[in-house]
């Protein structure tokens, strides 16, 4: 069941992407992003989410990024693993288990709004098992050449619907709602 459908917050797929597709360099790098999404460009997007639902990767590729940053500090942090920390940060809550579980566990944090997912493989697993009630993407004005694509091999097709786009500086922000 999605977020939508729940009548609480939706499952938001959000994605800073260059314009060849990735959204993260080779080995992960992500500092390229925050070359360009800074000065709270999108306030509306921020003050919708109600908590970030993030992959492992992610959160440490993040943790390397910011090692002194507490994490996301809008609302709850929920990162889906295998293997959790033996010692999480704070405001941290680690999920394990079934992915619907895990999506349900975040749309009751948000209080309401919505849960933003972060991470290829996160994210694609979510619009795989249609968790997913939009998808809004960043496009960067940069090449990247190789690195982590939107979605990890296997997806398959996902139909969307273009809901509409907006321009902030150099960044241009496209939102579509997951259509089946």
């Amino acid at each position: 069941m999605r977020g939508s459908e729940a009548g609480v917050g939706k499952v938001v797929v959000n994605r800073a992407m260059s314009l060849d597709g990735f959204v993260a360099g080779p080995r992960h790098e992500m500092g390229w992003i925050f070359e360009h999404l800074r000065d709270d460009l999108f306030p509306e997007v921020v003050a919708a989410t109600g908590a970030m639902f993030v992959g492992r990767t992610t959160y440490e590729v993040a943790r390397r990024m910011a090692p002194e940053d507490t994490g996301y500090d809008g609302g709850p942090q929920l990162v889906l693993t295998h293997r959790p920390p033996e010692e999480p940060r704070p405001g941290v809550t680690f999920l394990t288990g079934d992915l619907a579980e895990a999506v349900a566990t975040g749309l009751a944090a948000t209080t309401g709004r919505d849960l933003e997912v972060l991470g290829a493989d996160l994210a694609s697993q979510c619009l795989r098992a249609g968790l997913v009630d939009e998808v809004l993407v960043y496009v960067l004005p940069v090449l990247l050449g190789d690195g982590v694509r939107f979605s990890t091999p296997g997806l398959g097709r996902i139909d969307l619907e273009p809901l509409g786009s907006t321009s902030a500086g150099s960044v241009t922000m496209l939102r579509f709602r997951v259509v089946g």
